[in-house]
């Protein structure tokens, strides 16, 4: 006799918990994956192999779908291609970002075909050169963990806040970067907002200056 599947109720975070405020860039979705080439795919953009001989592929990726530099997205994947030795250093995984700058979205100012790689995980990652600082954790027993240098080629969302959560912290950020402008190029006075990330619910939510309580197909 089959019997009904049992669905416990999920388990919930909680809410007053650290959370990571990052400024929110203008630009368009990017992801980097690395991992194993067990099929020649026609999407992967470069192959290379590993200290132990394995075969590693190297993908670019859009929001919605994979790419490559001869059907590509403001130049993402020709610009994967042209620092694909760099990027290994990312390491095996997907990895999730901001490509922005000359002609992309509000361009910030640059005009000359400047375009950059920002790293949405500003928990793990800190830019090339920077020091690094320790990541917190909730167990008390797990060993301790810090930041990495993220490649040379790339840059990583501006961090505007770390501490327990709260909307007023939120709201105050959004006003600071409206008020200052964008921390990601100084002096750029038109930033878009900032994406809160809860840590405990490993979540995100983001908020905008003008228009956030739109629909994002109803925002101007």
């Amino acid at each position: 006799m089959n019997t009904l599947e049992f669905k416990p109720f999920p388990k919930m975070a909680r809410l007053r918990r650290e959370c990571i405020i990052t400024e929110k860039i203008d630009g368009t979705n990017a992801s980097i994956y690395i991992g194993p080439d067990n099929y020649k795919d026609p999407k992967m953009i470069d192959v290379f192999h590993n200290t132990e001989g394995e075969t590693i592929g190297l993908w670019a990726g859009s929001r919605t779908r994979w790419i490559t530099p001869m059907d590509d997205n403001f130049g993402f994947a020709q610009w994967v291609y042209d620092n694909s030795s760099e990027l290994l250093k990312l390491g095996e995984g997907h990895h999730f970002g901001e490509w922005w700058g000359s002609g992309i979205q509000r361009g910030y100012g640059f005009k000359n075909g400047e375009r950059f790689f920002s790293l949405f995980n500003a928990t793990r990652w800190v830019e090339h050169g920077k020091p690094t600082a320790s990541i917190s954790s909730d167990n008390p027993k797990a060993p301790p963990l810090f930041q990495e240098h993220a490649p040379a080629c790339c840059k990583v969302v501006p961090i505007l806040y770390k501490g327990i959560f709260d909307t007023k912290v939120a709201e105050t950020e959004l006003s600071i970067l409206r008020q200052f402008g964008s921390e990601a190029v100084d002096g750029f006075m038109n930033p878009e907002g900032i994406v809160v990330y809860h840590q405990a619910a490993r979540v995100g939510f983001k908020m905008t200056i003008k228009n956030d309580d739109k629909p994002k197909g109803q925002a101007q």
